[in-house]
């Protein structure tokens, strides 16, 4: 039974050199594998549901005083289940893409599997084009928002920097991820980012609801259209961190148990982001417009500051998670993918790092850069080129006779799920990419207008004035003055 484990784990194509032959002999081998390889259906759930609910869960109150309380619930429940659906459908089409080249004798011992491969292997070179593009790019500014999150969370325990500098920082470290080699060794780090977000949403919840609402407290929410598309691509954003689906099911040592797992993973997460969104939002209402940081309201306390440093830590991991899909793309295009090196593949890493640390610098706006992804580049993503993908993929007779998974009866077989995904790139292409690039390229704009680019320290309290010889104020001499002062 082991010799067949090993061999079913280099099936899924997982680094040689993360290998070993049979049991681990030692306890010090025992534990490194336990808490470094991964690849079952439980840590396929951690990563996506640490990956999913990262700093996004600070800026989804920002959003429901955009939205109002209603939409913002009822756009987490929409979302979710697209986002859960389309997740589905790229599982379907890594394992219809995997079944077809192992009949071909493909061998994916050193080989990580991508999105943009699926697409060149299923549908052609166009499409694995057009892949390549939105999915790099929204990996990059997924990594660039990582770094913005960072500097903006840090500066409410420190204040002693400016936040721009707390980016020259957090970059710094962050590039320490290139030394992480594949999704299987992120077992401990997903299961630990969960807790860490799941504490912060429970402390943003009960912190809330200790605090109560302020005096005067206003829910206008929804105001103006542009804010309220705004706040809705946000949230397209937020359940749309499915862009290395097919990474973390490389991972696995069984990729066809992948199918369900998202759906759960974003059943648990809705349990986070709807208490502490709401409950936010219902104690600060209308401040929240122009505090997109939820931290940024709520009091100094040692609760706050531990959420704040679990924070920092989860978009630590959450940086890897989004960055390492392209840390494989650069090792690919220059060739060292199947290095066994992994100092050489560290250091050929490094000049990814550069492009996102300098994004993270020209545009540091915490909460409107997320709304902008979304509805320029997650909407295709993870949304509009899965579902026409996978039409595409099945849609001749012979394809769908063949298809190693067939659709579920529930959704009513193949006329059903070519129905749900129609509907699905219908309102992604109006509602996410249409209204939403528009309302949100519109606040992004504002706040360049109003910040400008490498803005020093973004939404920051201004400085309290110093008093100097100019501003001190004249002080009349008292009214027992020398009476030789006075004329008759």
């Amino acid at each position: 039974m082991a010799s067949d484990k090993v061999v079913e784990t280099v099936m899924v194509g997982s680094y040689l050199e993360m290998e070993t032959e049979g049991k681990p002999k030692n306890l010090k081998t025992r534990l490194s594998k336990f808490f470094w390889q991964g690849g079952s259906v439980y840590d396929a759930w951690f990563s996506c549901a640490s990956n999913q609910v990262a700093q996004v869960l600070l800026t989804l109150p920002y959003s429901f005083s955009q939205l109002g309380m209603l939409s913002g619930i009822l756009f987490q429940l929409l979302y979710g289940l697209m986002g859960s659906w389309t997740a589905y459908l790229i599982s379907i089409l890594y394992v219809e893409y995997r079944a077809r080249k192992e009949r071909e004798k493909a061998d994916f011992r050193n080989h990580v599997i991508q999105w943009f491969e699926v697409l060149d292997g299923l549908l052609g070179k166009h499409w694995r084009n057009v892949g390549l593009a939105f999915n790099c790019t929204f990996l990059l500014f997924g990594s660039v928002i990582q770094l913005i999150a960072c500097a903006s969370n840090i500066y409410y325990i420190n204040d002693n920097l400016d936040k721009r500098t707390w980016t020259y920082i957090f970059g710094a470290c962050c590039a320490t991820t290139v030394f992480i080699p594949s999704f299987h060794n992120y077992r401990i780090w997903s299961f630990l980012g969960l807790l860490m977000t799941t504490y912060t949403a429970w402390y943003l919840t009960i912190a809330a609801l200790i605090h109560g609402q302020v005096e005067g407290v206003v829910h206008s929410g929804p105001a103006k259209l542009v804010l309220y598309f705004t706040g809705a691509t946000n949230i397209l954003y937020t359940f749309g961190g499915h862009a290395v689906t097919v990474e973390i099911m490389h991972a696995m040592w069984k990729p066809q148990k992948f199918k369900a797992i998202y759906l759960l993973a974003t059943l648990y997460v809705l349990t986070l982001t709807l208490p502490s969104a709401v409950t936010v939002y219902w104690a600060f209402g209308d401040l929240l417009l122009n505090h997109s940081n939820a931290f940024a309201l709520l009091p100094n306390s040692p609760f706050r500051d531990l959420a704040v440093v679990l924070m920092l830590i989860h978009q630590f991991i959450t940086f890897g998670f989004a960055c390492t899909p392209l840390y494989f793309v650069w090792e690919k295009a220059i060739g060292i993918h199947e290095c066994k090196s992994m100092c050489k593949r560290a250091a050929a890493r490094l000049p990814v790092v550069i492009p996102i640390w300098f994004l993270a610098i020209v545009f540091p706006f915490f909460g409107p850069i997320n709304s902008t992804v979304g509805s320029l580049l997650v909407s295709f993503t993870v949304y509009i080129i899965p579902a026409l993908a996978y039409i595409c993929t099945f849609r001749s007779a012979t394809a769908r006779e063949n298809a190693v998974e067939q659709p579920p009866k529930f959704v009513g077989r193949w006329v059903g799920v070519f129905l749900i995904n129609v509907c699905i790139v219908v309102w992604v292409l109006i509602v996410g990419f249409g209204f939403g690039g528009w309302a949100s390229m519109t606040n992004f704009i504002h706040q360049i207008d109003t910040f400008g680019l490498f803005t020093k320290c973004y939404q920051c309290p201004p400085p309290p004035p110093e008093l100097n010889s100019t501003t001190i104020p004249f002080v009349h001499p008292p009214a027992s003055a020398p009476a030789a002062l006075h004329r008759p």
